[in-house]
């Protein structure tokens, strides 16, 4: 895979661990100001413990093509101690995911948030622009110029795309070939979704089949594409997404449209067989099982299926 020829991270220097922590506020903050259901969910898990959560990962989607594939993200997470963890590979969707392991940072044993908590574990994906119809790579290469994906990090903490709003005929058309590319040029590098870390909650949602049962009676829609309760070949790593939010987007020709928006996961980490015997309050997040799952992370994708309900 050449985008593991990325540049070797650096460690942590002088206040850069506090300039991280605020990259991530305001990206968290971007994204929850644009979904709004996503956000209900937040604020439905956040005063169940007082605040007290943690995320296992946020996510995002990147095109390969003039330097806006994974690394235009990658390279300044790396610069401040993120490592490659691993990559997953989707033919069928012309689509490649690296994800990253976080610096190790003292964390307290009570730090939770963005604040004093763990860092997240990042996980980037590009569409493979190359392996699309010509049609839809000069749609693509229309609104990227290249260079522009030396801003990506600053456009994630804003929610503006870098590039030109495209036309809802092009948006359509793209779509057709691949709806992730689509969301990917509407969206830009506005986080596709975050997942909270189940295991670390301290209240009844550290248990994901409670979590499943509690959202579906309050109403909201779940990811049900494979099952709503994803599960790893091993029995180790389950996954609950909920369906992402429609909303109302105005296109470059001003036509008004409503598609989907970004969506929330939950994701719960079993500890790992070798480790079972280690006393529940000194389980650490390297006893539990690490990486992520290519059937649950295809399935997990679907939550922005724009044509076909569940």
């Amino acid at each position: 895979m050449g985008s593991f020829d990325l540049p070797h991270s650096s460690s942590f220097k002088g206040g850069s661990e506090t300039f991280l922590r605020n990259v991530f506020e305001n990206i968290l903050k971007t994204y929850l100001r644009k979904n709004p259901t996503a956000k209900t969910i937040w604020e439905l898990v956040q005063s169940l413990d007082n605040e007290k959560i943690c995320y296992d990962h946020f996510t995002f989607r990147t095109l390969k093509v003039d330097g806006y594939g994974i690394d235009s993200l990658s390279s300044f997470f790396m610069d401040y101690g993120y490592k490659i963890g691993g990559g997953l590979d989707f033919p069928k969707k012309k689509l490649r995911v690296l994800w990253f392991s976080p610096p190790d940072v003292h964390v307290p044993n009570d730090g939770h948030g963005l604040g004093n908590g763990p860092f997240p574990r990042l996980v980037i994906a590009e569409v493979l622009v190359d392996e699309l119809t010509p049609e839809s790579q000069g749609i693509i290469r229309k609104y990227l110029k290249p260079g522009g994906g030396k801003q990506a990090v600053l456009s994630s903490t804003l929610g503006s795309l870098i590039w030109e709003k495209p036309t809802w005929t092009d948006f359509k058309q793209l779509a057709k070939e691949s709806e992730i590319a689509a969301w990917t040029l509407i969206h830009g590098y506005t986080m596709n979704h975050l997942a909270f870390a189940v295991h670390r909650f301290k209240h009844r949602f550290s248990d994901i089949k409670f979590v499943k049962q509690h959202l579906e009676e309050k109403g909201y829609k779940l990811n049900s594409d494979g099952e709503i309760l994803k599960v790893s070949q091993d029995g180790l790593l389950f996954q609950v997404s909920s369906i992402s939010e429609r909303l109302p987007v105005t296109f470059a020709d001003g036509v008004t449209e409503t598609i989907p928006a970004s969506y929330i996961e939950f994701t719960q980490r079993q500890v790992l067989p070798e480790f079972k015997d280690v006393p529940h309050d000194e389980i650490k997040e390297f006893h539990r099982r690490e990486a992520f799952e290519l059937d649950n992370a295809n399935h997990v994708m679907e939550s922005t299926r724009f044509t076909t309900k569940f």
